[in-house]
C-alpha cells in the first residue's frame, strides 16, 4: 500500500461469528512483544491480528510522526484485509492509536480495549527514570521489569515468565529502528497536548463504542490516573485496575486478563 508493506499475523477461530481482534502495540514494540499466552488464548475464540506500524520491524516505509496518521494507516490496513468491523486492543502508545482510530474511523470499530494508556490532554508525568530506560538501544530484561512490572518479587517472577514466553517464537520480528523510536517519541509528545485546553477530555465523548480500560495500580510509564480520566469521559467505558501491577498489568496477570477480556468481548 502506497509502495509500503505492512507486516501482520492473522490466525485463530474464523468461524466464531465475532469480529477479528486487531492489536496495536506499545512504543518500539513489534509483533513479538505481545504475550503469546494472551494472543493464543484469545485466538481460541476469535481471529487475532497482530500488526506492525509503518516502518516498524518487518513493515517498510518512513515511520509516522503523528498518532492520527498512525491511526489512519491502521484503518487502511483493516480495509485492505477486507474487514468491515474489528475489535481493537491498544496498549500504551497503541492505546493512543486505538483512540484516534476509533474517533476518526468509528464505523470500523465495534469494541475497544485500552491498556496502560492515556488520552490527549492527560497526565504526562511518568517516573523520570523511564527517560533513560525506555529509549535504551538494546532493552534488557531488567529494563522490561522496571517499565512493565511492579517492584515486588512476585511481579519480577511474572515478568521473567513473560520474557521467556515472548521469546519462544523462532522467527522473531526484527528490532525496530532508531528512526522508528524517534518518530514515536515525536508522536507521543504531539499527542500529550489537549485538543481543547478548556475541556481537555471532551474529545473522548466521541468514542461511543463499549470500552474496557485496564491498568496497573502503579504505572511508571503512563500515570494510572489517566485510566480514570478515560473511563470518566468515554460514555460506555469501564475500568479495571490490577494491584499490585504496573504498566504491563495484562502481562503480569495473563490468565486474569484473558477472563476479563473474553467476558467483555463476548457480552
Amino acid at each position: 500500500m502506497e509502495g509500503n508493506r505492512f507486516a501482520y499475523r492473522r490466525w485463530g477461530n474464523e468461524g466464531s461469528g465475532q469480529p477479528p481482534l486487531f492489536f496495536l502495540q506499545h512504543f518500539r514494540g513489534g509483533m513479538d512483544h505481545w504475550d503469546p499466552m494472551i494472543t493464543d488464548g484469545l485466538a481460541a475464540g476469535r481471529e487475532v491480528i497482530l500488526y506492525g506500524y509503518r516502518g516498524c520491524a518487518s513493515s517498510t516505509g518512513v515511520p509516522r510522526m503523528l498518532i492520527e496518521d498512525i491511526a489512519d494507516d491502521a484503518a487502511m490496513v483493516i480495509r485492505a484485509l477486507g474487514l468491515s468491523k474489528v475489535d481493537v486492543v491498544g496498549f500504551s502508545l497503541g492505546g493512543m492509536v486505538a483512540q484516534d482510530l476509533t474517533r476518526r474511523h468509528p464505523e470500523l470499530v465495534r469494541k475497544l480495549l485500552l491498556l496502560g494508556t492515556q488520552p490527549r490532554g492527560g497526565n504526562p508525568d511518568p517516573d523520570p527514570k523511564i527517560f533513560d530506560t525506555a529509549p535504551r538501544p538494546v532493552p534488557t530484561i531488567d529494563d522490561f521489569l522496571f517499565l512493565f512490572f511492579g517492584p515486588s518479587e512476585a511481579a519480577k517472577r511474572a515478568g521473567r515468565d513473560f520474557w521467556e514466553r515472548r521469546h519462544q517464537r523462532q522467527d522473531q520480528d526484527p528490532p525496530c529502528s532508531p528512526e522508528l523510536m524517534q518518530a514515536q517519541i515525536a508522536a507521543n509528545i504531539a499527542f500529550v497536548g489537549p485538543l481543547d485546553p478548556e475541556k481537555p477530555f471532551a474529545h473522548l465523548g466521541e468514542i461511543m463504542q463499549p470500552t474496557l480500560v485496564i491498568n496497573g495500580v502503579n504505572d511508571v510509564m503512563i500515570a494510572t490516573v489517566n485510566s480514570w480520566h478515560m473511563v470518566q469521559n468515554i460514555p460506555n467505558a469501564q475500568l479495571i485496575v490490577y494491584s499490585p501491577a504496573g504498566h504491563g498489568a495484562q502481562f503480569q496477570y495473563p490468565e486474569r486478563f484473558l477472563k476479563h477480556a473474553i467476558q467483555f468481548l463476548d457480552e
